[in-house]
């Protein structure tokens, strides 16, 4: 096993397919959560599923894709319409550190590779139906976006895939919602703070991705910049605007893009 422990809900208490597991892992300053969802055994063949990992903003957890966002039926319903392949979904907390981990390495642990690392890890001891060999897909919402892009444009040949939801994608934006000083979050090398960094340093490698944000959201001005610039350098990627704010129903409505964008690159 690749954890000291890890501890996975009973099957007789769980419900929609949801199951919980918790792990030690010496990347977190204390024990690892996440939400995991099957697609049901009439869907799903019994190969290796593509894995779809779904981060969370600040202030909440490993719940917050499912419970706020019902995460779980929109690929339920995406796969029984025919329009998704089977896909498993992981949600993992980011750390819980603070408002928000930015899912960065900071404070003598390593919220990157938390997911990077063990999120897969995981999946692979709490099913048989997650393998090394599942395609690995990475998405997020706010700071969960910065976390997907930021991730998915450092360690590009890890997935698929990636995409972000009204995404932060400089680490001051951070700043607006967390309380901690944002001196807490700073790397050592500055580019590792800025998604358009990142994917200016690797772009030969990046996987196809795709981000939105909505006209109504504090931060669609910095996804737009994002995508300006991305389009003077002549880099590939889908941008899309559409009406709502940085909010619940927002996330739930467009999550269904982002499936249907990794379906086609699966």
């Amino acid at each position: 096993m690749s954890f000291r422990t890890i501890e996975l809900s009973d099957p007789r208490f769980e419900a929609e397919g949801l199951r919980y597991v918790t792990v030690k892992t010496p990347n977190l300053p204390g024990r690892g959560d996440a939400t995991i969802w099957l697609p049901p055994t009439d869907i799903a063949p019994a190969t290796p599923l593509p894995l779809v990992i779904l981060l969370h903003g600040v202030y909440g957890s490993h719940w917050a894709w499912s419970l706020k966002g019902g995460a779980h039926r929109t690929a339920e319903r995406l796969i029984r319409s025919g329009q998704l392949k089977p896909m498993a979904l992981v949600m993992p907390s980011d750390g819980l550190w603070g408002d928000g981990s930015g899912y960065l390495p900071h404070h003598g642990y390593q919220f990157d590779r938390w997911i990077i690392d063990d999120v897969p890890k995981l999946m692979a001891e709490a099913t048989p139906f997650v393998t090394a060999e599942s395609p690995l897909f990475i998405a997020g919402l706010s700071m969960g976006g910065y976390g997907a892009l930021r991730l998915g444009a450092r360690y590009p040949t890890r997935f698929r895939a990636m995409a972000g939801l009204s995404s932060i994608t400089q680490l001051d934006q951070l700043g607006q919602f967390v309380e901690e000083p944002i001196t807490h979050y700073r790397q050592t090398d500055p580019s590792d703070e800025s998604v358009l960094a990142l994917m200016l340093a690797n772009r030969d490698q990046l996987p196809p991705f795709c981000f939105n944000c909505g006209i109504a959201d504090q931060l669609v001005g910095p996804n737009r910049d994002l995508h300006q610039a991305l389009q003077e350098h002549a880099i590939a990627h889908t941008y899309t605007e559409y009406t709502g704010g940085h909010e619940w129903p927002y996330w739930e409505e467009h999550l269904a893009d982002i499936l249907l964008f990794f379906n086609r690159a699966n």
